[in-house]
């Protein structure tokens, strides 16, 4: 088909090059020298002198900013000093500017053995292989990272809700307001006489329990033995919540030396109820997957921080890390009458006396329990031969213990409820109250670090936007100049083979 051609329409056929092989092509047929590189270093060097003095054109000043300067650069710099020198030809038509002079001389050393086209084609070849890409993956890594940083403020934020209501809600759970929180533990246990008088008064409805109870004994092993059941209960019952000291001896105490506990209550400083920086979640809805471990808190082992009163009457010593300082002042004189150290405490402050009557409740729970399922599997309670001739006050119907059963649970209840337990360890373990401290500012301070990190992330996402906004112009210069650097080298290599159309080829066309 070639040979019905005419020679117009093959001195026409385009040359295709692909532009990763066009420098092997020049070189290839010896339009460049395989030593070009050692001449363009002698040509930088020369045009780093010669921009250092250029006249105020804008274009010049426009070509000279954020390129690299090659070859058709300095074609166009001469076009345009030939008119801004032109003042400077002597009478042979030569230029005496130096300036001229200068860049005549880069001209001429960039077209020795085309020079100048094996730097433009190397140049093509780098911005399209490495340049662009490297920008566009730039600018790629900051809008993954601006997502990235949308969707983590998300979820620093929910977090960070999510801690502060879940401090609210313990603060609520423990009845303080969370402000001075030490301060409003300490003064929680205030609380806890008026609990445990009405505790005490409840005590009356234990009367026919212990009755029962003691009757019970007494039919079925001996007086002596029914005489000594549930000792505290029935001292509650007629005393109330006295002292220790009269529940030893008997007598009611002429004065009372309460111990002392140090709560080391400085001054405590308001945690800060940063508000929350909401910013920009974007269009993610991404839902928060960080876990913060189990929600409640805490208190601790409630056996170390129970009240070791020691041996002897004088001093008191809690066990506790060494925050608190439990003493008394030993009364100068005769003592007798005088309720001090654990006997200046009420039964059910002592933890000794107050787990003996939880103790003696637990008793009666459990020998009503027994009864009552006795009673219900009998046809007939009075038909048991054993208790035909047992005393009135026995022969109660199901009815009468199921009462019994219920008030001793009741009072069980309220003296064994979380919240007196919780009380208990504050009044008596400053350690307690400095863990409990501690665990709560904890949940507020971890709120604090999300709303921190939320923030974090607000900036780190401006600053990835700014980058993004610094990279694009770049991106798109450069673009732009490869493009015109493609056909001017086109165009170029064109005049070498009589204006033959030449097409670089490949990813130079997509980019």
């Amino acid at each position: 088909m070639q040979g019905n051609m005419t020679q117009d329409q093959l001195d026409n056929l385009p040359i295709d090059i692909h532009y990763n092989k066009l420098l092997d092509w020049l070189i290839n047929r010896r339009h460049c020298s395989q030593t070009w590189q050692a001449t363009v270093l002698t040509i930088r060097e020369k045009i780093n002198n010669a921009i250092q003095d250029m006249p105020e054109v804008e274009e010049i000043t426009k070509m000279l900013s954020g390129t690299y300067i090659n070859y058709f650069h300095c074609i166009r710099i001469v076009e345009l000093l030939r008119e801004t020198e032109k003042a400077s030809k002597n009478i042979f038509g030569g230029y005496s500017s130096k300036r001229m002079k200068d860049w005549l001389e880069i001209l001429k050393l960039y077209e020795t053995e085309n020079v100048g086209l094996a730097e433009a084609a190397q140049l093509l070849t780098r911005n399209v292989n490495y340049e662009v890409p490297a920008l566009k993956r730039q600018i790629t890594k900051c809008k993954q990272g601006q997502t990235e940083c949308t969707r983590k403020q998300g979820e620093y934020t929910s977090t960070a809700a999510e801690m502060r209501e879940k401090f609210q809600t313990d603060c609520k759970q423990m009845g303080i307001e969370g402000k001075k929180i030490k301060h409003e533990l300490v003064a929680l246990v205030q609380d806890l006489p008026i609990v445990f008088e009405e505790i005490a008064r409840s005590g009356q409805d234990l009367d026919p329990s212990v009755k029962f109870y003691s009757d019970f004994v007494q039919f079925t092993i001996s007086k002596e033995q029914s005489e000594s059941v549930t000792p505290v209960t029935k001292f509650i019952m007629t005393k109330g919540n006295a002292t220790t000291y009269e529940w030893r001896t008997g007598k009611t105490p002429k004065s009372i030396i309460q111990p002392h506990i140090d709560f080391n209550l400085e001054e405590e400083e308001e945690p800060v109820n940063e508000e929350i920086d909401w910013g920009t979640i974007g269009t993610e809805d991404t839902p928060a997957t960080i876990d913060f471990g189990e929600g409640a808190i805490d208190f601790g082992d409630t056996d170390e921080a129970e009240i070791d009163w020691g041996a002897g009457d004088i001093e008191i010593e809690v066990a506790s890390d060494g925050h608190g300082d439990l003493s008394i002042e030993t009364p100068e004189g005769d003592t007798e009458g005088v309720a001090k150290g654990m006997d200046a405490l009420t039964v059910f402050e002592n933890t000794t006396t107050r787990n003996m009557f939880i103790d003696e409740l637990l008793e009666l729970e459990a020998f009503l329990t027994m009864r009552l399922c006795e009673m219900r599997s009998e046809a007939d309670v009075l038909s048991s031969s054993q208790f035909q001739s047992a005393p009135q006050s026995l022969q109660v119907d199901v009815t009468e213990v199921e009462n019994m059963l219920g008030s001793v649970c009741g009072i069980l209840g309220r003296l064994t409820t979380h919240r007196i337990e919780q009380l208990y360890l504050i009044k008596s373990s400053p350690r307690y109250v400095d863990r409990l401290t501690e665990t709560l500012k904890k949940t507020l301070g971890q709120a604090d670090k999300m709303v921190a990190l939320q923030r974090l992330m607000i900036s780190k996402r401006e600053e990835l936007i700014e980058e993004q906004a610094t990279t694009e112009p770049k991106l798109d210069l450069i673009i732009s100049k490869t493009k015109q650097l493609k056909k001017q080298i086109e165009g170029d290599v064109s005049k070498k083979y009589k204006n033959r159309p030449v097409n670089l080829m490949g990813e130079i066309n997509t980019i």
